[in-house]
């Protein structure tokens, strides 16, 4: 069976492939077009993209050109940052939903607790108000999940005090290095899904001496097994992609990392360049 066709299962029963196709960096036009229609045709069947991202109308295009029926794709997308306001929110969800052009959306997460211009500012008014927007549109059948994005423990918290449907995601930075153990845990005692961004590090990962060696013990690449390490810490990778040969070889997980590696990898030094690394975040 192919990881493609496996599932978690989030707080409100809804299915979630375990492997989604990140859009993050990808030009609109026909590199994202190009880059979600070999996901597709290869298996994949979550995609995430953002407002934020500018590639939603790409996005969608290729979803609904790809003759697969929408019960069986999952689409995330994401409020911006900056955005702080209820209105605001109903605003670019609408528009998010224009862009992608279709009827309803799995799973919307709010991308950040701050604005990306201001990273680390207290929001958490902000974000209380935002929640209920959220809410709004989780009940309007809209959206069939709603979660965060960038959260930490005080975030989920904050959130936690007023929120009547509790996130059911937190899409965080998280790879061989940098697992988040705070937030990690306060996730898994909240029945809240960690969704891995940058699951290979943002490339840091590719030339370290010690992970190729232990990739080299299973026989795969190293992005399989950085994917893998997520996996079996319970967490779901996000992995990008724009050449069809890596969209195949990430999908390529069906092996199992011992105890023994799995415990060295989560004791892993961080490996990503500092310039990457969500200094918030720990």
């Amino acid at each position: 069976m192919s990881i493609l066709t496996e599932y978690y299962t989030l707080s409100n029963g809804v299915k979630i492939p375990k492997v989604g196709f990140g859009t993050w960096q990808i030009p609109d036009g026909k590199i994202a077009y190009d880059s979600v229609t070999s996901a597709l045709d290869n298996g994949y069947r979550h995609i995430d993209t953002a407002l934020a991202y500018g590639n939603e109308e790409s996005v969608g295009k290729a979803i609904r050109d790809s003759g697969i029926s929408r019960k069986d794709i999952f689409i995330t997308s994401k409020l911006p940052g900056q955005t702080k306001t209820y209105k605001g929110t109903m605003d670019d969800f609408n528009t998010t939903m224009k862009n992608l052009d279709i009827d309803y959306l799995d799973l919307y997460i709010i991308h950040a607790p701050w604005p990306w211009t201001e990273i680390g500012k207290n929001c958490d008014k902000e974000n209380r108000d935002i929640w209920k927007a959220m809410e709004e549109i989780y009940a309007s059948k809209r959206v069939r999940a709603i979660g965060v994005s960038n959260f930490t423990v005080h975030d989920l918290e904050n959130i936690k005090k007023v929120a009547k449907v509790q996130p059911m995601i937190d899409q965080i930075q998280y790879y061989v290095g940098f697992t988040e153990p705070k937030i990690s845990t306060f996730a898994k005692e909240n029945n809240i899904l960690i969704e891995a961004y940058s699951p290979l590090a943002t490339g840091g990962l590719i030339h370290n001496e010690q992970i190729n060696q232990i990739a080299e013990k299973y026989q795969v690449s190293v992005p399989q097994l950085a994917l893998r390490f997520v996996i079996q810490n319970g967490a779901l990778p996000l992995p990008k992609a724009t050449h069809v040969e890596h969209i195949i070889d990430n999908a390529k997980l069906d092996f199992e990392i011992s105890t023994d590696d799995m415990k060295k990898l989560n004791e892993f030094p961080d490996t990503s360049d500092a310039d990457h690394h969500n200094p918030t975040q720990g």
